[in-house]
């Protein structure tokens, strides 16, 4: 029993390190660093322009690998290998990312690029790895546990950078610049720190030898195939995955599109990373909180109230005039993002079968990362034809509730049922 609580902490811990690298350097440092010093030679919009399309060619590669990586995984037993191997691509690239200077926007972008592959590749086998480190009783608190030692270590580590950044006197730096470059050093040290734990403690399971007859890529394609075929079998799987890429497209639009929505109606840019702090530690708590929310009236019900939420969060986005106001949001970003995230990988873990773990988490990564595509462009497409992005951020909620209404129809039980049939 010992053994398991200490598997299920290392498991978390992974959370903890590679967090870091989603607040530093996707969410917060990074793209201010890209505009203002790797591209300063280039106009604003050339530049915002260059960072939109790393951020696309980094979610479709990922995207296209995802199903493949997790079938070539699933067949040759080796989830602990691969999510090495991109956990050490996506280290070596923010350590890599410290040496980027003035100009260099193209290396920027290649190294945003791999380190954004290693961090999402990683994160396939990390969730192929909740129902061997978990019991289905168990999921709900250890996903959740998952999430919050992820807002505790990625909002730690970027508590600091930002006080090297603001006051890089403080810890004996010479400027913003060199302190910012520490920064992303830091995420790839902080990342490799904190995986150690679980690298050195979870076991694969053993699987049953099949002969190989063909190269893992081929295994990869053609069992990528069979799992489109197949996933009819899973009905509830399959409406509960479409309910997730909706609401999600939501979620994930609000969490990539608030910092620009927040600086084009006039909100400082320091009130913009506090309150990008504030969404981090108020999550902590109330990711535990559905955890345990979740044990008393059913995770599906408890996704429920986090979309609720967001509903609210997208009409309140629409009136929003302060800093304020914008805290006030963050606030409730921060107090259902984690739980909802968490609940849903919890709930497509108890649906999968066992034999498949990394393969149909492939398809759950595939699903958050095409949602990264377009809940962004109706944003931009709506503020476009209408002249003001406050629109954009009322048509989100027509992904909460599209998600909502997709969701009344997974019967979990019997996806249970199916999953062991």
């Amino acid at each position: 029993m010992e053994n398991k609580k200490k598997l299920q902490r290392s498991w978390m811990m992974y959370d903890f390190g590679n967090s870091a690298f989603a607040t530093t350097i996707m969410a917060a440092v990074l793209p201010v660093y890209y505009s203002n010093v790797a591209a300063s030679g280039l106009d604003e919009g050339v530049a915002t322009s260059y960072w939109g399309y790393s951020q696309s060619i980094s979610v479709l590669i990922i995207a296209v690998l995802a199903p493949i990586l997790g079938a070539i995984s699933d067949f040759s037993a080796a989830k602990k290998k691969f999510l090495q191997f991109f956990a050490f691509m996506g280290i070596i690239a923010s350590i890599l990312l410290a040496f980027v200077g003035e100009g260099d926007y193209i290396l920027a972008s290649v190294l945003f690029i791999v380190g954004s592959i290693g961090f999402s590749g990683g994160n396939i086998f990390y969730d192929g790895f909740l129902p061997e480190v978990a019991e289905k009783e168990e999921m709900d608190r250890v996903s959740s546990g998952g999430f919050a030692y992820g807002y505790i270590g990625g909002g730690i580590l970027l508590t600091i950078n930002i006080l090297m950044i603001l006051n890089p006197h403080w810890f004996g730096l010479k400027d913003t610049v060199i302190a910012t470059q520490l920064s992303f050093a830091s995420v790839g040290i902080w990342w490799l720190l904190f995986s150690i734990p679980l690298f050195k403690n979870i076991k694969e399971e053993k699987k049953v030898f099949v002969k190989k007859n063909k190269s893992y890529i081929a295994i990869g394609f053609s069992r990528v195939g069979d799992t489109f075929k197949q996933i009819r079998q899973y009905k509830q799987v399959l409406i509960f995955l479409l309910a997730f890429w909706l609401y999600n497209d939501g979620i994930s639009t609000i969490m990539r599109m608030a910092t620009i929505y927040g600086a084009e109606i006039g909100i400082a840019g320091n009130d913009l990373i506090v309150a990008l702090l504030i969404t981090q530690f108020v999550g902590i708590p109330f990711t535990f909180f559905f955890g345990w929310l979740a044990s008393k009236i059913t995770a599906k019900r408890a996704l429920y109230i986090t979309l609720a939420t967001y509903m609210v969060i997208t009409v309140l986005g629409y009136f929003m005039t302060s800093a304020f106001h914008f805290y006030a949001l963050a606030i409730a970003v921060g107090m259902v993002q984690g739980g909802a995230q968490s609940l849903s990988r919890s709930i497509f873990g108890r649906m999968i079968p066992k034999n498949k773990h990394a393969e149909f988490f492939g398809f759950y990564g595939i699903s958050s990362k095409f949602a990264a595509i377009f809940g962004p462009f109706l944003f931009a497409f709506i503020g476009q034809i209408t002249g003001n992005s406050r629109y954009g951020i009322l048509s989100l909620i027509f992904f909460f509730i599209a998600g909502i209404i997709l969701l009344r129809f997974v019967d979990v039980e019997k996806g249970i049922q199916e999953a062991r049939r």
